[in-house]
């Protein structure tokens, strides 16, 4: 048995060492990427209430959780002028950029806390339809705790400022969401996403 598989766990014993692990990481990349402040947390925090839409229990819906917190930690391995630019990135920017769940993966896999969480976090940027990256997954094959990060992470980086766009409102965002159920998104996760969001909009 691996090391990896003997520790593929979320104990609640060391929840709190994981949440100062993260603490740390987050800090960092914050101070590297200003722009993206709390991004992790509020994808963490959707990822977690669906999570408890899909019914999963308490170890699952942990793993899933930490995971979503970690997801963009591989930013850090990216230039600067890329993740600051404003507007579209060309073809040699935008295949540097597909790099960051790899390197999301390399940075976990060093630490025996973390390492369980890299296959999630690997294929977060995997499509439905099998298009998406690092390794063209589709349906399925695509990790469950991936799937329910990529709708999360798209629904909060499309409604937040960023250098290459204005945030969209919940509205225009969710239409876009809907609109590729089945292609970027897993359609069952997309209907319970929905119920997360208009409870949004009811507070």
């Amino acid at each position: 048995m691996s090391r990896h598989t003997r520790k593929y766990q979320c104990k609640k014993s060391t929840l709190l060492e994981y949440h100062e692990i993260i603490e740390c990481i987050m800090a960092a990349l914050d101070a590297k990427i200003p722009y993206m402040a709390g991004h992790s947390k509020r994808v963490s925090d959707m990822a977690e209430i669906l999570c408890g839409l899909l019914g999963l229990n308490r170890s699952e819906t942990r793993m899933i959780h930490i995971a979503a917190h970690l997801h963009d930690v591989g930013k850090m391995g990216i230039d600067d002028a890329i993740l600051n630019k404003e507007g579209k990135l060309d073809e040699q920017e935008w295949k540097m950029m597909k790099t960051h769940p790899q390197i999301d993966a390399n940075i976990l896999d060093k630490s025996h806390l973390l390492a369980p969480f890299n296959k999630i976090v690997l294929h977060h940027h995997e499509r439905f339809d099998g298009k998406g990256y690092i390794y063209g997954l589709k349906g399925k094959e695509i990790p469950l705790g991936s799937r329910i990060i990529r709708i999360c992470d798209v629904y909060d980086a499309m409604t937040s400022i960023r250098p290459y766009h204005t945030g969209k409102s919940m509205d225009e965002t969710m239409n876009y969401i809907r609109s590729h159920a089945g292609i970027l998104f897993d359609e069952s996760l997309v209907q319970l996403f929905s119920i997360i969001i208009q409870r949004k909009k009811e507070i």
